[in-house]
């Protein structure tokens, strides 16, 4: 694929996932959520953008091992073309929320998409670091489940239905979708992240300056964002309940 396929895919990609946030508008919307209709628009387009990348990455590591050997060079049709796909993603993503959420709302994915796109178009244009890229889409892998429970509270579906006034029960689908967020958070972003920080830190000396930074800055702004996510998450999903055991 040539630059212009690459960047034809990138942009057919965000008008792809401009389209799949438009259909979305015209289906049903639970009640609730209908109150924030644009968030419940934004998080089922990245729900769709997580399962798909998320099983696209394993599938480039099936079917071509060796790239774990040689995250620089080593690359194939189908994880340069997740590459830019997830790019393209990334872009509608940012306009989507620079022009549809508050600043004060939306700085963290903001930020976390203007260090994501540079690195990943980097990757798509040189054909360098494809694999780094692809590694970094398995943590869309946990994202599946992240969005899911965004779309349960949006949906009022936390808590089972009839305990709202008296001791609030989290319901049997958002239990399962929190524990299995958390149990992903671990392995898909805690290990992959960890790794990647280790591959980086053994192979700088052959790593142009530039190039190092880049990831670095990256990495390091990413891994600080996902600390303060899983401590969010503990804190509303997993510590209210050993409170809660604990006064029983």
């Amino acid at each position: 694929m040539d630059l212009r396929s690459t960047l034809l895919v990138i942009g057919g990609s965000a008008c792809s996932f401009k389209l799949l946030n438009t259909i979305v508008k015209l289906l049903p919307t639970p009640v609730l959520a209908s109150k924030k209709a644009w968030k419940w628009r934004n998080i089922s387009t990245s729900l769709a953008h997580s399962a798909l990348t998320g099983a696209w990455a394993v599938l480039c590591f099936y079917q071509q091992p060796q790239m774990v050997e040689d995250l620089i060079s080593s690359h194939s049709m189908l994880s340069h073309s997740l590459v830019a796909v997830s790019t393209g993603y990334f872009i509608n993503d940012f306009l989507d929320m620079a022009m549809n959420q508050p600043f004060k709302q939306s700085w963290e994915l903001l930020l976390h998409h203007s260090v994501v796109i540079p690195c990943f178009g980097w990757a798509v244009t040189t054909r360098l670091y494809l694999g780094f890229a692809v590694v970094s889409l398995l943590v869309e892998i946990n994202s599946v489940f992240l969005h899911i429970r965004q779309l349960l509270l949006l949906s009022g579906q936390r808590n089972r239905p009839g305990t709202e006034t008296t001791a609030p029960r989290p319901s049997a689908s958002y239990m399962t979708t929190s524990w299995l967020n958390m149990g992903t958070f671990l392995v898909f972003r805690v290990c992959t992240l960890g790794w990647m920080a280790r591959w980086l830190a053994g192979h700088s000396a052959h790593i142009p300056r530039y190039t190092l930074m880049m990831g670095t800055t990256g990495l390091g702004v990413i891994s600080t964002m996902n600390t303060v996510l899983f401590y969010r998450l503990l804190r509303a999903d997993i510590l209210p309940k050993y409170n809660t055991s604990k006064n029983h």
